[in-house]
C-alpha cells in the first residue's frame, strides 16, 4: 500500500453505510465519508506507519475517513506552524477537529502556541482544536514545564465564559477542566473546584445518546485510582 489511491481504496473497502448516518449526527460530511471503523483504520495505519508525505496527502483530500487516518499516521513533531494551522482550518468534521488535529499538535513543539491561537479563533471547530490541544499538552508535559499560572487563568476563563461559548467549545472546555484535574497535580484541586462550579455542562449532541462527562466525577475517578498527575506518552488512541 504505497499510494494515496491504494489507501483510499482500502478505506472504501472497509466502509459501512450504516456508520455514515451515525457519523452525520456528529457533523461528518456524508458526501466525503465511507464510514470506516476506528479498528479498521488502525490496521491500515500500521501498514503505512512512517509515511509522513502520504499522511499529508490523505489529509488534503478533505475526506472524513482519510483525515482521521492521517492523524494516526502523521508525526506532529515534523509539522510546521503553518501546516498545523492549515489542518485546523480544514478539518472536515468534529472527530477531526477535536481529535486528529490535537493529536498531531500535541506532538509538536508548537503545541502551546497553536492552542492559544486556535482558542481565540472565531470558527467553532478551530477553537475546539485549541482547547483539546491544550488539554493534550497538559496530559503529556511534566508539571515543572507547564505554565501553571496560565492554566489557572484558563480555568477562571472557563468558569466565567462557558455558558456563552459555542456548543462544541463548551464540550472541549469541560474536557480541559477534566484534563487539568487528572494530569496536573499542583492544580488538581483547583480544577475540581472549577468542575463543581460548572456542574452539568449542557451540549447539544446532535440527537445522539452521547453524554457530556461530569467533570467532578471524572476527576474523582482518577483520584480514586491514585493516578492524578500520571502523564501520558501520547494522546493518540
Amino acid at each position: 500500500m504505497n499510494t494515496l489511491k491504494q489507501v483510499m481504496s482500502a478505506l472504501e473497502a472497509k466502509g459501512d453505510p450504516r456508520r455514515i448516518g451515525a457519523y452525520a449526527n456528529h457533523g461528518a460530511p456524508t458526501d466525503r465519508l465511507f464510514g470506516v471503523s476506528v479498528a479498521d483504520m488502525k490496521v491500515i495505519a500500521k501498514r503505512i506507519k512512517g509515511r509522513q508525505e502520504l499522511a499529508y496527502e490523505l489529509y488534503d483530500t478533505g475526506h472524513g475517513d482519510a483525515q482521521y487516518l492521517a492523524g494516526m499516521v502523521a508525526d506532529g513533531a515534523l509539522m510546521s506552524k503553518t501546516l498545523l494551522d492549515r489542518w485546523a482550518r480544514t478539518a472536515s468534521w468534529q472527530m477531526v477537529s477535536e481529535y486528529t488535529v490535537p493529536w498531531v499538535a500535541t506532538e509538536s513543539e508548537h503545541a502551546l502556541s497553536r492552542a492559544h491561537k486556535w482558542i481565540a479563533a472565531k470558527k467553532e471547530a478551530v477553537a475546539t482544536s485549541g482547547w483539546n490541544t491544550w488539554a493534550g499538552h497538559v496530559a503529556v508535559t511534566p508539571d515543572d514545564d507547564l505554565d501553571l499560572d496560565g492554566i489557572e487563568a484558563a480555568l477562571e476563563e472557563i468558569e466565567e465564559g462557558i455558558d456563552d461559548a459555542p456548543n462544541r467549545v463548551r464540550y472541549t472546555m469541560n474536557g480541559f477542566v477534566i484534563a487539568v484535574g487528572a494530569y496536573v497535580r499542583p492544580l488538581s484541586k483547583r480544577a475540581k473546584a472549577t468542575a463543581r462550579r460548572l456542574g452539568a455542562v449542557h451540549v447539544e449532541m446532535g440527537g445522539t445518546s452521547c453524554k457530556v462527562p461530569l467533570a467532578t466525577q471524572a476527576i474523582t475517578k482518577v483520584e480514586s485510582m491514585g493516578r492524578v498527575g500520571k502523564k501520558r506518552k501520547t494522546i493518540k488512541c
